[in-house]
């Protein structure tokens, strides 16, 4: 199941209290204060993690509870630290604060480890509150309480080329042609119910030896009024670099399609309507060859089935690729 959006809570580890204590004498009755600290409370991380995919592990645990901080004891000495937690998170993963709505993370990096919740400092023993005018504390001081939080994890996936398509335009077979990715094909509306992701080696060179294409499901009309799948899994291609609309070659006015596309893009986010575009007209294969004129001018014909027009395709993504990573460099 992909899950791209969950609410958790986190609870730091508590600090150990510190402890009140004598040093034991045979013919004193007290002897020097050695009363140990508390341990800290174990702390609350975050870890960018490309073997995970989604956020299906935290929305089902939920609940994370980091170990308190012993508490100190005589004889000096002093209590072990809570472990901390580390919650690892699928690169792309925003973090907010339930309660005031501000950003605490954003994971980009593979091995990114970030602070989320701090455990509660250990407690003071006696022994260390000693001073010149009281060399015999009959206190010590409790460990503070670990941070507790409520959290809000939004996946919004890393890919450099997002494909935007109506149902059935052929986006997931075109992805499985150009990468190793496998996403399900069928020949009826609404096949991908989620994000895939593919990696493509670079045809031309110029962006790297290679890049990202995400397939995400496709859009219809109104789908910014929830029709179809919605506009849910936009926020998958909000990172890319740039995009390629494809529209299917049975389209009696491929122009027409794309701006519906583009129209439903624009509702949901300007700054997604604004990035660079590769228009694509799929399924030329069941063109006739009086057909092909049926290509709008600008555009790039493919056929993802025979492969004809894709390398064509890959170098045109290339190439806007390159002119994109000058103002927007990659993210991942």
């Amino acid at each position: 199941m992909f899950i791209d959006e969950t609410v958790i809570e986190v609870k730091a580890g508590d600090g150990g209290n510190g402890c009140h204590s004598y040093e034991k004498m045979k013919y004193k009755a007290k002897g020097k204060p050695d009363g140990g600290n508390g341990g800290n409370g174990g702390n609350i991380y975050f870890v960018g993690s490309t073997q995970v995919h989604t956020l299906q592990d935290t929305a089902y645990r939920q609940r994370y509870k980091a170990e308190r901080g012993v508490h100190g004891k005589g004889k000096n000495q002093i209590g072990r630290c809570g472990e901390d937690v580390l919650i690892n998170v699928p690169l792309g993963t925003i973090v907010y604060d339930e309660e005031t709505g501000e950003l605490i993370l954003d994971c980009l990096a593979e091995g990114q480890k970030e602070l989320i919740a701090a455990g509660g400092r250990g407690g003071k023993g006696n022994a260390a509150l000693v001073t010149y005018s009281n060399p015999n504390p009959e206190f010590c001081q409790p460990g503070k309480p670990g941070a507790a939080k409520r959290l809000r994890l939004i996946l919004k996936v890393l890919a450099d080329v997002g494909l935007v398509g109506r149902p059935n335009a052929g986006k997931s077979t075109f992805l499985s042609r150009v990468s190793r990715a496998r996403p399900k094909i069928a020949d009826y509306p609404f096949t991908t119910k989620e994000p895939h992701l593919g990696i493509v080696k670079n045809e031309s060179g110029p962006f790297g030896s290679s890049y990202v294409i995400a397939d995400i499901p496709g859009l219809i009309e109104d789908c910014h009024k929830g029709k179809g799948m919605g506009i849910r899994f936009l926020r998958h291609i909000e990172r890319t670099g740039v995009l390629a609309i494809m529209v299917e070659a049975a389209s009696e006015d491929p122009i027409a399609d794309s701006e519906v596309l583009l129209n439903e893009l624009a509702r949901y986010s300007e700054l997604l309507a604004a990035k660079p575009k590769v228009f694509l007209l799929t399924k030329t294969d069941i063109l006739s060859g009086d057909d092909a004129k049926k290509i709008p001018d600008g555009w790039l014909g493919i056929s993802a089935v025979t492969g004809d027009g894709v390398s064509a395709a890959l170098r045109k993504l290339e190439e806007e690729l390159t002119e994109s990573a000058k103002s927007y460099p990659p993210q991942h």
